[in-house]
Protein backbone atom coordinates (compact mmCIF):
# COMPACT_ATOMS: atom_id res chain seq x y z
CA UNK A 1 0.00 0.00 0.00
CA UNK A 2 1.26 3.46 -0.92
CA UNK A 3 0.33 5.26 2.30
CA UNK A 4 1.41 8.65 1.00
CA UNK A 5 -0.95 8.28 -1.96
CA UNK A 6 -3.75 7.12 0.36
CA UNK A 7 -3.20 10.02 2.74
CA UNK A 8 -3.25 12.54 -0.11
CA UNK A 9 -6.39 10.92 -1.54
CA UNK A 10 -8.24 11.13 1.78
CA UNK A 11 -6.92 14.51 2.93
CA UNK A 12 -6.00 16.54 -0.18
CA UNK A 13 -6.37 19.87 1.64
CA UNK A 14 -4.21 18.98 4.65
CA UNK A 15 -0.67 20.18 4.02
CA UNK A 16 0.53 20.79 7.59
CA UNK A 17 2.09 18.29 9.97
CA UNK A 18 1.87 17.28 13.61
CA UNK A 19 5.13 19.16 14.14
CA UNK A 20 3.40 22.38 13.09
CA UNK A 21 0.84 21.98 15.86
CA UNK A 22 3.51 20.97 18.38
CA UNK A 23 5.17 24.30 17.65
CA UNK A 24 1.87 26.19 17.83
CA UNK A 25 0.91 24.61 21.19
CA UNK A 26 4.18 24.15 23.09
CA UNK A 27 4.39 22.66 26.60
CA UNK A 28 3.12 25.14 29.17
CA UNK A 29 5.56 27.03 31.35
CA UNK A 30 4.20 26.09 34.78
CA UNK A 31 5.60 25.03 38.16
CA UNK A 32 6.52 21.38 38.55
CA UNK A 33 3.48 19.36 39.53
CA UNK A 34 1.03 21.97 38.26
CA UNK A 35 -2.33 20.49 37.26
CA UNK A 36 -3.85 21.47 33.91
CA UNK A 37 -7.40 20.24 33.67
CA UNK A 38 -10.80 21.15 32.30
CA UNK A 39 -14.45 20.49 32.02
CA UNK A 40 -15.55 19.74 28.48
CA UNK A 41 -19.35 19.64 28.26
CA UNK A 42 -21.43 19.16 25.16
CA UNK A 43 -23.60 22.24 24.43
CA UNK A 44 -26.93 20.48 25.00
CA UNK A 45 -28.40 23.12 27.31
CA UNK A 46 -28.53 20.71 30.25
CA UNK A 47 -26.00 21.71 32.90
CA UNK A 48 -25.97 18.92 35.45
CA UNK A 49 -24.58 18.12 38.84
CA UNK A 50 -21.82 16.06 37.26
CA UNK A 51 -20.46 19.20 35.58
CA UNK A 52 -20.03 20.81 38.99
CA UNK A 53 -18.83 17.52 40.51
CA UNK A 54 -15.99 17.32 37.99
CA UNK A 55 -15.27 21.05 38.19
CA UNK A 56 -13.43 20.12 41.37
CA UNK A 57 -10.48 20.10 38.99
CA UNK A 58 -10.45 23.87 39.36
CA UNK A 59 -9.35 23.46 42.97
CA UNK A 60 -6.56 21.09 41.99
CA UNK A 61 -5.36 23.66 39.46
CA UNK A 62 -5.47 26.45 42.05
CA UNK A 63 -3.65 24.38 44.68
CA UNK A 64 -0.78 23.57 42.31
CA UNK A 65 -0.40 26.79 40.33
CA UNK A 66 -1.91 25.15 37.27
CA UNK A 67 -4.63 25.97 34.72
CA UNK A 68 -8.35 25.24 34.57
CA UNK A 69 -10.08 25.75 31.23
CA UNK A 70 -13.43 25.31 29.50
CA UNK A 71 -13.57 23.30 26.28
CA UNK A 72 -16.81 22.83 24.38
CA UNK A 73 -17.25 19.43 22.73
CA UNK A 74 -19.64 20.50 19.99
CA UNK A 75 -18.95 17.91 17.32
CA UNK A 76 -22.55 16.63 17.46
CA UNK A 77 -24.47 19.51 15.89
CA UNK A 78 -27.80 17.68 16.15
CA UNK A 79 -27.73 17.90 19.95
CA UNK A 80 -26.54 21.49 20.20
CA UNK A 81 -28.90 23.98 21.85
CA UNK A 82 -28.62 27.72 21.29
CA UNK A 83 -27.30 29.51 24.37
CA UNK A 84 -25.96 26.28 25.90
CA UNK A 85 -22.39 27.54 26.21
CA UNK A 86 -23.60 30.65 27.99
CA UNK A 87 -25.65 28.43 30.32
CA UNK A 88 -22.55 26.43 31.29
CA UNK A 89 -20.50 29.56 31.90
CA UNK A 90 -23.30 31.17 33.91
CA UNK A 91 -23.80 28.07 36.06
CA UNK A 92 -20.09 27.71 36.82
CA UNK A 93 -19.79 31.41 37.62
CA UNK A 94 -22.79 31.13 39.98
CA UNK A 95 -20.96 28.42 41.92
CA UNK A 96 -17.71 30.34 42.02
CA UNK A 97 -15.90 28.23 39.42
CA UNK A 98 -13.55 30.43 37.43
CA UNK A 99 -11.79 29.47 34.21
CA UNK A 100 -8.28 30.63 33.38
CA UNK A 101 -8.89 30.19 29.68
CA UNK A 102 -11.29 28.66 27.22
CA UNK A 103 -14.64 29.34 25.62
CA UNK A 104 -16.50 32.53 26.52
CA UNK A 105 -20.03 33.69 25.82
CA UNK A 106 -21.16 34.69 22.33
CA UNK A 107 -18.47 32.72 20.51
CA UNK A 108 -15.52 34.51 22.12
CA UNK A 109 -12.65 32.82 23.91
CA UNK A 110 -9.45 33.53 25.80
CA UNK A 111 -6.18 31.64 25.94
CA UNK A 112 -3.29 30.60 23.72
CA UNK A 113 -4.31 26.94 23.24
CA UNK A 114 -7.57 27.44 21.37
CA UNK A 115 -9.84 27.32 19.56
CA UNK A 116 -11.68 25.88 22.56
CA UNK A 117 -14.66 24.69 20.54
CA UNK A 118 -14.03 21.37 18.85
CA UNK A 119 -15.86 22.23 15.65
CA UNK A 120 -13.25 24.94 15.02
CA UNK A 121 -10.36 22.46 15.39
CA UNK A 122 -11.11 20.38 12.31
CA UNK A 123 -7.73 21.02 10.67
CA UNK A 124 -5.90 19.76 13.75
CA UNK A 125 -7.89 16.52 13.91
CA UNK A 126 -7.48 15.85 10.21
CA UNK A 127 -3.74 16.54 10.39
CA UNK A 128 -3.46 14.00 13.22
CA UNK A 129 -5.62 11.56 11.29
CA UNK A 130 -3.52 11.98 8.14
CA UNK A 131 -0.37 11.28 10.17
CA UNK A 132 -1.86 7.93 11.18
CA UNK A 133 -2.74 7.10 7.56
CA UNK A 134 0.84 7.91 6.53
CA UNK A 135 2.04 5.40 9.13
CA UNK A 136 -0.35 2.71 7.94
CA UNK A 137 -2.32 2.99 11.20
CA UNK A 138 -5.63 4.27 9.82
CA UNK A 139 -7.76 3.45 6.80
CA UNK A 140 -11.12 4.32 5.23
CA UNK A 141 -14.09 2.03 5.76
CA UNK A 142 -17.10 2.11 3.42
CA UNK A 143 -19.37 -0.25 5.35
CA UNK A 144 -23.00 0.75 5.45
CA UNK A 145 -25.08 0.75 8.62
CA UNK A 146 -26.87 -2.38 7.38
CA UNK A 147 -23.57 -4.19 6.83
CA UNK A 148 -22.42 -3.29 10.33
CA UNK A 149 -25.68 -4.60 11.78
CA UNK A 150 -25.22 -7.88 9.89
CA UNK A 151 -21.68 -8.11 11.26
CA UNK A 152 -22.99 -7.64 14.79
CA UNK A 153 -25.60 -10.34 14.28
CA UNK A 154 -22.91 -12.76 13.03
CA UNK A 155 -20.78 -12.07 16.09
CA UNK A 156 -23.76 -12.60 18.35
CA UNK A 157 -24.61 -15.91 16.68
CA UNK A 158 -21.00 -17.08 16.90
CA UNK A 159 -20.70 -15.82 20.50
CA UNK A 160 -17.69 -13.86 19.35
CA UNK A 161 -16.35 -10.56 20.64
CA UNK A 162 -18.23 -7.56 19.35
CA UNK A 163 -16.58 -4.92 17.23
CA UNK A 164 -14.85 -4.23 13.95
CA UNK A 165 -11.74 -6.45 14.02
CA UNK A 166 -10.06 -9.47 12.42
CA UNK A 167 -12.15 -11.15 9.74
CA UNK A 168 -14.95 -8.67 10.36
CA UNK A 169 -12.71 -5.73 9.42
CA UNK A 170 -13.45 -6.12 5.72
CA UNK A 171 -11.87 -2.81 4.66
CA UNK A 172 -8.73 -3.16 6.72
CA UNK A 173 -6.51 -4.48 3.93
CA UNK A 174 -8.28 -3.37 0.76
CA UNK A 175 -6.17 -2.08 -2.09
CA UNK A 176 -5.69 1.55 -2.99
CA UNK A 177 -7.53 0.85 -6.26
CA UNK A 178 -10.60 -0.41 -4.39
CA UNK A 179 -10.57 2.66 -2.21
CA UNK A 180 -10.18 5.01 -5.20
CA UNK A 181 -13.13 3.34 -6.91
CA UNK A 182 -15.39 3.77 -3.89
CA UNK A 183 -14.47 7.42 -3.49
CA UNK A 184 -14.97 8.02 -7.22
CA UNK A 185 -18.43 6.49 -6.87
CA UNK A 186 -19.26 9.01 -4.14
CA UNK A 187 -19.45 6.43 -1.35
CA UNK A 188 -19.28 7.81 2.19
CA UNK A 189 -16.47 6.57 4.40
CA UNK A 190 -15.29 6.75 7.99
CA UNK A 191 -11.67 6.62 9.05
CA UNK A 192 -10.81 3.69 11.32
CA UNK A 193 -7.80 3.12 13.53
CA UNK A 194 -5.80 -0.02 12.65
CA UNK A 195 -5.41 -1.69 16.03
CA UNK A 196 -2.72 -4.25 16.71
CA UNK A 197 -4.18 -4.98 20.14
CA UNK A 198 -4.87 -8.45 21.50
CA UNK A 199 -7.98 -9.11 23.67
CA UNK A 200 -5.92 -11.55 25.76
CA UNK A 201 -3.51 -8.78 26.75
CA UNK A 202 -3.95 -6.10 29.40
CA UNK A 203 -2.56 -2.59 29.67
CA UNK A 204 -1.53 -0.95 32.94
CA UNK A 205 -3.03 2.49 33.54
CA UNK A 206 -2.41 4.72 36.55
CA UNK A 207 -5.72 6.25 37.58
CA UNK A 208 -5.43 9.34 39.78
CA UNK A 209 -8.25 8.12 42.02
CA UNK A 210 -8.20 4.33 41.68
CA UNK A 211 -4.47 3.71 41.49
CA UNK A 212 -3.07 1.08 39.14
CA UNK A 213 -5.61 -0.44 36.77
CA UNK A 214 -5.13 -3.32 34.36
CA UNK A 215 -7.53 -2.98 31.44
CA UNK A 216 -8.06 -5.21 28.43
CA UNK A 217 -6.04 -4.03 25.46
CA UNK A 218 -8.18 -2.52 22.71
CA UNK A 219 -8.35 -4.83 19.69
CA UNK A 220 -11.07 -3.17 17.60
CA UNK A 221 -10.59 -0.86 14.65
CA UNK A 222 -12.66 1.95 16.13
CA UNK A 223 -13.74 5.05 14.21
CA UNK A 224 -11.50 8.12 14.32
CA UNK A 225 -13.38 10.39 11.91
CA UNK A 226 -17.05 10.14 11.01
CA UNK A 227 -18.31 10.39 7.44
CA UNK A 228 -18.57 14.19 7.68
CA UNK A 229 -14.90 14.45 8.67
CA UNK A 230 -15.76 15.29 12.29
CA UNK A 231 -13.86 13.25 14.89
CA UNK A 232 -15.41 10.89 17.40
CA UNK A 233 -15.10 11.77 21.08
CA UNK A 234 -12.29 9.24 21.40
CA UNK A 235 -10.07 10.90 18.83
CA UNK A 236 -11.02 14.52 19.49
CA UNK A 237 -10.41 14.50 23.22
CA UNK A 238 -7.05 12.76 22.83
CA UNK A 239 -5.88 15.35 20.30
CA UNK A 240 -7.25 18.23 22.37
CA UNK A 241 -5.88 17.06 25.69
CA UNK A 242 -2.45 16.62 24.15
CA UNK A 243 -2.27 19.96 22.36
CA UNK A 244 -3.92 21.85 25.24
CA UNK A 245 -1.32 20.17 27.44
CA UNK A 246 -3.85 18.69 29.85
CA UNK A 247 -2.25 16.80 32.73
CA UNK A 248 -5.39 15.42 34.41
CA UNK A 249 -8.68 14.28 32.87
CA UNK A 250 -11.42 14.15 35.52
CA UNK A 251 -14.50 12.31 34.30
CA UNK A 252 -17.19 9.85 35.34
CA UNK A 253 -16.34 6.17 35.77
CA UNK A 254 -18.70 5.32 32.90
CA UNK A 255 -15.74 6.20 30.62
CA UNK A 256 -13.65 3.36 32.07
CA UNK A 257 -15.02 1.06 29.36
CA UNK A 258 -13.36 3.13 26.63
CA UNK A 259 -10.14 3.82 28.53
CA UNK A 260 -8.24 1.14 26.50
CA UNK A 261 -9.02 3.06 23.30
CA UNK A 262 -7.81 6.34 24.75
CA UNK A 263 -4.52 5.09 26.16
CA UNK A 264 -3.88 3.20 22.92
CA UNK A 265 -4.30 6.42 20.96
CA UNK A 266 -1.96 8.35 23.25
CA UNK A 267 0.65 5.62 23.05
CA UNK A 268 0.36 5.26 19.29
CA UNK A 269 0.66 9.01 18.73
CA UNK A 270 3.72 9.03 20.97
CA UNK A 271 2.12 11.50 23.35
CA UNK A 272 2.33 11.41 27.14
CA UNK A 273 -0.86 10.12 28.67
CA UNK A 274 -2.68 12.48 31.03
CA UNK A 275 -3.60 11.15 34.45
CA UNK A 276 -7.13 9.85 34.03
CA UNK A 277 -9.22 10.32 37.17
CA UNK A 278 -12.48 8.40 37.07
CA UNK A 279 -14.93 9.72 39.65
CA UNK A 280 -17.61 7.58 41.26
CA UNK A 281 -20.96 7.83 39.52
CA UNK A 282 -23.58 9.86 41.39
CA UNK A 283 -26.22 7.45 42.69
CA UNK A 284 -29.46 7.69 44.62
CA UNK A 285 -31.58 5.28 46.59
CA UNK A 286 -34.61 4.00 44.72
CA UNK A 287 -36.50 1.92 47.23
CA UNK A 288 -33.97 -0.47 48.72
CA UNK A 289 -31.49 -0.31 45.83
CA UNK A 290 -29.11 2.22 44.36
CA UNK A 291 -29.31 3.55 40.84
CA UNK A 292 -27.59 6.19 38.75
CA UNK A 293 -29.10 9.67 38.82
CA UNK A 294 -31.21 10.05 35.70
CA UNK A 295 -31.90 13.17 33.64
CA UNK A 296 -35.36 11.82 32.87
CA UNK A 297 -36.33 10.65 36.36
CA UNK A 298 -34.49 12.94 38.76
CA UNK A 299 -34.94 16.73 38.61
CA UNK A 300 -32.18 17.08 41.19
CA UNK A 301 -29.60 16.10 38.56
CA UNK A 302 -29.97 19.54 36.93
CA UNK A 303 -27.95 22.34 38.52
CA UNK A 304 -30.90 24.65 37.87
CA UNK A 305 -32.85 22.62 40.47
CA UNK A 306 -30.64 23.91 43.29
CA UNK A 307 -30.46 27.43 41.95
CA UNK A 308 -34.23 27.73 41.62
CA UNK A 309 -34.72 26.23 45.09
CA UNK A 310 -32.17 28.67 46.43
CA UNK A 311 -29.74 26.24 48.04
CA UNK A 312 -26.80 28.53 48.88
CA UNK A 313 -23.78 27.97 46.66
CA UNK A 314 -21.44 27.39 49.59
CA UNK A 315 -23.83 24.87 51.15
CA UNK A 316 -23.91 22.99 47.84
CA UNK A 317 -20.11 22.86 47.82
CA UNK A 318 -20.01 21.78 51.46
CA UNK A 319 -22.24 18.85 50.60
CA UNK A 320 -20.43 17.93 47.37
CA UNK A 321 -17.11 17.91 49.18
CA UNK A 322 -18.48 15.41 51.72
CA UNK A 323 -19.24 13.18 48.71
CA UNK A 324 -15.98 13.93 46.91
CA UNK A 325 -13.39 13.64 49.70
CA UNK A 326 -13.58 11.18 52.58
CA UNK A 327 -11.72 13.50 54.96
CA UNK A 328 -13.75 16.65 54.32
CA UNK A 329 -16.36 16.14 57.05
CA UNK A 330 -13.66 15.75 59.68
CA UNK A 331 -11.96 18.91 58.43
CA UNK A 332 -15.25 20.80 58.41
CA UNK A 333 -16.04 19.83 62.00
CA UNK A 334 -12.71 21.35 62.99
CA UNK A 335 -13.25 24.46 60.83
CA UNK A 336 -17.03 25.12 60.92
CA UNK A 337 -16.73 28.79 59.97
CA UNK A 338 -14.07 28.39 57.28
CA UNK A 339 -14.77 28.66 53.56
CA UNK A 340 -14.75 25.31 51.75
CA UNK A 341 -12.08 26.87 49.52
CA UNK A 342 -9.63 26.60 52.42
CA UNK A 343 -9.86 22.80 52.35
CA UNK A 344 -6.99 21.06 50.53
CA UNK A 345 -8.63 18.75 48.04
CA UNK A 346 -7.02 15.39 47.31
CA UNK A 347 -7.62 12.90 44.50
CA UNK A 348 -6.39 10.07 46.72
CA UNK A 349 -9.27 10.69 49.17
CA UNK A 350 -11.97 10.37 46.52
CA UNK A 351 -14.40 7.45 46.65
CA UNK A 352 -14.14 4.71 44.03
CA UNK A 353 -17.64 3.31 44.57
CA UNK A 354 -21.01 4.82 43.68
CA UNK A 355 -21.37 8.17 45.41
CA UNK A 356 -24.78 8.26 47.08
CA UNK A 357 -26.46 11.61 46.58
CA UNK A 358 -28.74 12.40 49.52
CA UNK A 359 -31.03 15.44 49.33
CA UNK A 360 -31.89 15.14 53.02
CA UNK A 361 -28.24 15.39 53.97
CA UNK A 362 -27.81 18.37 51.65
CA UNK A 363 -30.74 20.06 53.39
CA UNK A 364 -29.24 19.27 56.81
CA UNK A 365 -25.88 20.76 55.82
CA UNK A 366 -27.56 23.79 54.28
CA UNK A 367 -29.70 24.43 57.38
CA UNK A 368 -26.61 24.23 59.55
CA UNK A 369 -24.72 26.57 57.23
CA UNK A 370 -27.50 29.18 57.10
CA UNK A 371 -27.99 29.07 60.86
CA UNK A 372 -24.41 30.29 61.31
CA UNK A 373 -24.63 33.19 58.90
CA UNK A 374 -25.31 36.75 60.02
CA UNK A 375 -28.77 38.23 59.54
CA UNK A 376 -27.25 40.65 57.02
CA UNK A 377 -25.73 37.82 54.97
CA UNK A 378 -29.01 35.89 54.97
CA UNK A 379 -30.93 39.02 54.01
CA UNK A 380 -28.57 39.66 51.08
CA UNK A 381 -28.71 36.04 49.89
CA UNK A 382 -32.50 35.84 50.11
CA UNK A 383 -32.94 39.16 48.34
CA UNK A 384 -30.62 38.13 45.49
CA UNK A 385 -32.59 34.91 45.01
CA UNK A 386 -35.96 36.67 45.30
CA UNK A 387 -35.07 39.15 42.57
CA UNK A 388 -34.87 36.21 40.14
CA UNK A 389 -37.52 33.86 41.50
CA UNK A 390 -39.94 35.83 43.73
CA UNK A 391 -40.11 39.47 42.60
CA UNK A 392 -43.00 40.26 44.96
CA UNK A 393 -40.91 39.18 47.95
CA UNK A 394 -37.92 41.16 46.66
CA UNK A 395 -40.09 44.28 46.43
CA UNK A 396 -41.33 43.85 50.01
CA UNK A 397 -37.82 43.14 51.31
CA UNK A 398 -36.44 46.32 49.76
CA UNK A 399 -39.41 48.40 50.92
CA UNK A 400 -39.19 47.04 54.49
CA UNK A 401 -35.50 46.18 54.72
CA UNK A 402 -35.06 46.82 58.46
CA UNK A 403 -38.18 44.81 59.26
CA UNK A 404 -36.94 41.79 57.27
CA UNK A 405 -33.45 42.00 58.74
CA UNK A 406 -34.97 41.96 62.22
CA UNK A 407 -37.19 38.98 61.34
CA UNK A 408 -34.22 37.05 59.96
CA UNK A 409 -32.26 37.82 63.12
CA UNK A 410 -34.76 36.07 65.43
CA UNK A 411 -33.25 32.90 66.89
CA UNK A 412 -29.89 33.61 65.28
CA UNK A 413 -26.63 33.50 67.19
CA UNK A 414 -25.67 31.71 70.38
CA UNK A 415 -24.58 28.11 70.81
CA UNK A 416 -27.82 26.65 69.43
CA UNK A 417 -29.14 28.86 66.62
CA UNK A 418 -32.40 27.85 64.99
CA UNK A 419 -32.24 25.84 61.77
CA UNK A 420 -35.61 26.63 60.26
CA UNK A 421 -34.65 26.57 56.57
CA UNK A 422 -31.98 25.25 54.25
CA UNK A 423 -32.85 27.14 51.07
CA UNK A 424 -34.00 30.59 50.05
CA UNK A 425 -37.30 29.16 48.85
CA UNK A 426 -37.89 27.61 52.29
CA UNK A 427 -36.73 30.82 53.95
CA UNK A 428 -39.28 32.80 51.95
CA UNK A 429 -42.04 30.44 53.05
CA UNK A 430 -40.89 30.41 56.67
CA UNK A 431 -40.50 34.18 57.03
CA UNK A 432 -43.85 34.92 55.40
CA UNK A 433 -45.67 34.98 58.75
CA UNK A 434 -43.80 38.09 59.88
CA UNK A 435 -45.05 40.33 57.11
CA UNK A 436 -48.70 41.44 57.57
CA UNK A 437 -49.01 41.34 53.77
CA UNK A 438 -48.37 37.58 53.67
CA UNK A 439 -49.42 36.44 57.15
CA UNK A 440 -51.75 33.43 57.12
CA UNK A 441 -52.91 30.95 59.75
CA UNK A 442 -51.92 27.43 58.67
CA UNK A 443 -52.03 25.40 61.90
CA UNK A 444 -55.04 24.62 64.10
CA UNK A 445 -55.52 25.96 67.61
CA UNK A 446 -54.12 23.47 70.17
CA UNK A 447 -57.03 21.27 71.23
CA UNK A 448 -56.48 21.87 74.97
CA UNK A 449 -56.40 25.64 74.45
CA UNK A 450 -59.44 26.03 72.23
CA UNK A 451 -63.00 27.20 72.86
CA UNK A 452 -63.57 29.21 76.04
CA UNK A 453 -59.98 28.68 77.12
CA UNK A 454 -58.73 30.36 73.94
CA UNK A 455 -60.55 33.55 74.92
CA UNK A 456 -59.34 33.35 78.51
CA UNK A 457 -55.70 32.75 77.58
CA UNK A 458 -55.50 35.43 74.90
CA UNK A 459 -57.44 38.09 76.82
CA UNK A 460 -55.37 37.39 79.93
CA UNK A 461 -52.18 37.63 77.89
CA UNK A 462 -53.21 40.98 76.39
CA UNK A 463 -54.05 42.40 79.84
CA UNK A 464 -50.53 41.77 81.13
CA UNK A 465 -48.56 42.34 77.91
CA UNK A 466 -45.95 45.06 78.41
CA UNK A 467 -43.31 45.59 75.72
CA UNK A 468 -40.90 47.09 78.26
CA UNK A 469 -40.73 43.83 80.24
CA UNK A 470 -37.48 41.89 80.27
CA UNK A 471 -37.49 38.34 78.97
CA UNK A 472 -37.63 37.03 82.53
CA UNK A 473 -40.53 39.32 83.47
CA UNK A 474 -42.41 38.36 80.34
CA UNK A 475 -42.04 34.64 81.03
CA UNK A 476 -43.03 35.04 84.70
CA UNK A 477 -46.31 36.58 83.53
CA UNK A 478 -46.93 33.72 81.08
CA UNK A 479 -46.31 31.19 83.87
CA UNK A 480 -48.64 33.08 86.23
CA UNK A 481 -51.38 33.13 83.57
CA UNK A 482 -50.84 29.44 82.91
CA UNK A 483 -51.20 28.57 86.58
CA UNK A 484 -54.20 30.86 87.14
CA UNK A 485 -56.15 29.20 84.31
CA UNK A 486 -55.53 25.67 85.59
CA UNK A 487 -52.69 24.60 83.30
CA UNK A 488 -49.50 22.93 84.53
CA UNK A 489 -46.54 25.29 84.46
CA UNK A 490 -44.26 22.25 84.29
CA UNK A 491 -45.15 19.89 81.42
CA UNK A 492 -43.86 16.91 83.41
CA UNK A 493 -46.53 17.47 86.05
CA UNK A 494 -49.24 17.40 83.41
CA UNK A 495 -47.89 14.18 81.90
CA UNK A 496 -47.74 12.59 85.34
CA UNK A 497 -51.26 13.65 86.36
CA UNK A 498 -53.25 14.90 83.32
CA UNK A 499 -56.61 14.74 85.15
CA UNK A 500 -55.49 17.53 87.49
CA UNK A 501 -54.90 20.10 84.76
CA UNK A 502 -56.54 21.52 81.63
CA UNK A 503 -53.23 21.09 79.83
CA UNK A 504 -49.70 22.43 80.18
CA UNK A 505 -47.78 25.60 79.47
CA UNK A 506 -46.96 24.07 76.05
CA UNK A 507 -50.63 24.41 75.07
CA UNK A 508 -50.68 28.02 76.24
CA UNK A 509 -47.54 29.06 74.37
CA UNK A 510 -48.54 27.12 71.24
CA UNK A 511 -51.83 29.04 71.20
CA UNK A 512 -49.87 32.29 71.38
CA UNK A 513 -47.65 31.07 68.50
CA UNK A 514 -50.66 30.27 66.33
CA UNK A 515 -52.17 33.68 67.10
CA UNK A 516 -48.94 35.51 66.24
CA UNK A 517 -47.47 33.36 63.47
CA UNK A 518 -50.26 31.08 62.26
CA UNK A 519 -48.10 28.08 63.25
CA UNK A 520 -47.44 26.00 66.32
CA UNK A 521 -43.74 25.66 65.48
CA UNK A 522 -42.11 29.08 65.42
CA UNK A 523 -39.30 30.97 67.16
CA UNK A 524 -39.47 32.71 70.55
CA UNK A 525 -42.81 34.49 71.03
CA UNK A 526 -41.30 37.53 72.71
CA UNK A 527 -38.69 38.00 69.96
CA UNK A 528 -41.36 37.66 67.29
CA UNK A 529 -43.50 40.28 69.03
CA UNK A 530 -40.56 42.68 69.14
CA UNK A 531 -40.23 42.38 65.35
CA UNK A 532 -43.97 42.74 64.75
CA UNK A 533 -44.33 45.71 67.08
CA UNK A 534 -46.99 46.22 69.74
CA UNK A 535 -49.77 47.35 67.41
CA UNK A 536 -49.47 44.35 65.06
CA UNK A 537 -49.00 41.94 67.97
CA UNK A 538 -52.19 43.09 69.67
CA UNK A 539 -54.07 43.12 66.37
CA UNK A 540 -53.17 39.49 65.61
CA UNK A 541 -54.07 38.24 69.08
CA UNK A 542 -57.39 40.09 68.97
CA UNK A 543 -58.13 38.66 65.52
CA UNK A 544 -57.46 35.15 66.84
CA UNK A 545 -59.84 35.75 69.74
CA UNK A 546 -62.56 36.81 67.35
CA UNK A 547 -62.02 34.02 64.84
Amino acid sequence: MDYQALADLLFPDITGTIADFEAKYPPRSLPEGAVVTRIAPSPTGFVHLGNLYNAIGERLARQTGGVFYLRIEDTDQKREVEGAVEAVIDAMEYYGVKFDEGALANGAETGAYGPYRQRQRRELYQTAAKSLVLRGLAYPCFCTEEELQQMHAQQEAAKDNYGYFGKYAVWRDRSLEDIRAQIAAGREWVLRFRSEGDPSHTVEVLDGIRGKLHVQENFTDFVLLKSDGIPTYHFAHVCDDHFMRTTHVIRDESWLATLPIHVQLFDTMGWQRPVYCHTATLMKMDGSSKRKLSKRKDPELALSYYREAGVPQEATWLYLLTVLNSNFEEWYLEHPTASSREFTFSLEKMSTSGALFDLEKLDHISRDYLSRQSAEAVYDGLLAWAKDYDPALAERMMRKADFYRAAIGVGRGGDKPRKDYGSWRDAAAFLSFYDPETFAVTDPIPERADGEMKQAILSGYLETLNFSDTAEEWFDKVKALTDALGYAVQPKKYKKNPEAYKGSIVDVTNLLRVALTGRQNAPDIREISAVLGEEETRRRITACMEA
